[in-house]
């Protein structure tokens, strides 16, 4: 693992601010093997070249840090989390952090626990499942201090699937590239009607890069109504 040039990735760390141990930036170095070798078996991202997993998916998902203050020991849902961003990158930057990740494909999941188990981290759960079964159950619905997603839809769909597990006082932060205005404007009533009110957007760009950046952060105000989110595929059919 040592051959692998750690310069760039330590220096975008030290722009945001971010001081990781030895362990941990090893630990990252595990992640990116597996994610590498696991993709011969399926499609965990489109994204395999070492700088670019480095900088797209590990330094993005932690770039949360501009945000949110996830140095706090506080209840994260990441859902949609695909192969682990930004939950599990989130988890070993923060190993405060109690962490659950929830994806609907399964082999996703055993990836997932492969890496969570190689790199021994504790208080961080694996669910197979769709985010509009599961907001539904007790155990997690309004559960979570902090619910994150880097899922590909619009903002009002997103809400739907995301904010009824948070808490109220909680947040959601939805990663974001350019087009937030418009989303913005398109899901405030949304929004609303789920229970939630947008308290901050922080724009950047990531370090040493033209990749543009959006965190949309939304705060749970009061409880999201029981008959949302709607059943599969009604959130991203007719959003909100």
């Amino acid at each position: 693992m040592n051959n692998l040039d750690t310069t760039q990735f330590r220096k975008d760390l030290q722009s945001l601010n971010i001081q990781l141990t030895e362990e941990q930036i090893e630990q990252f170095l595990i992640y990116y093997e597996m994610l590498v070798e696991w993709k011969e078996k399926m499609n965990l991202t489109a994204i395999t070249e070492y700088d670019e997993v480095l900088k797209k998916h590990f330094i993005d998902s932690i770039s949360l840090i501009k945000a949110y203050d996830v140095s706090k020991s506080v209840s994260v849902i990441d859902v949609g989390t695909g192969a682990g961003f930004p939950g599990l990158a989130l988890k070993i930057a923060y190993p405060c952090l109690n962490v659950t990740l929830l994806d609907s494909l399964q082999k996703r999941i055993q990836f997932l626990n492969a890496v969570i188990e190689r790199l021994k981290l504790e208080r961080i759960e694996t669910y197979h499942g769709r985010a509009e079964d599961f907001a539904k159950k007790t155990d997690f619905r309004e559960k979570y201090d902090l619910c994150v997603s880097r899922a590909v839809a619009n903002l009002s769909t997103l809400t739907e699937y995301c904010l009824p597990f948070v808490k109220i006082g909680g947040e959601f932060i939805s990663y974001k590239s350019e087009k937030i205005m418009e989303e913005q404007d398109a899901a405030g009533s949304a929004i609303s009607i789920l229970g939630g009110s947008v308290v901050n957007q922080v724009a950047f760009h990531l370090p040493d890069s033209d990749i543009y950046r959006n965190l949309f952060v939304i705060k749970k105000i009061r409880s999201t109504p029981k008959k949302y989110p709607r059943k599969a595929g009604l959130p991203a059919k007719e959003p909100l």
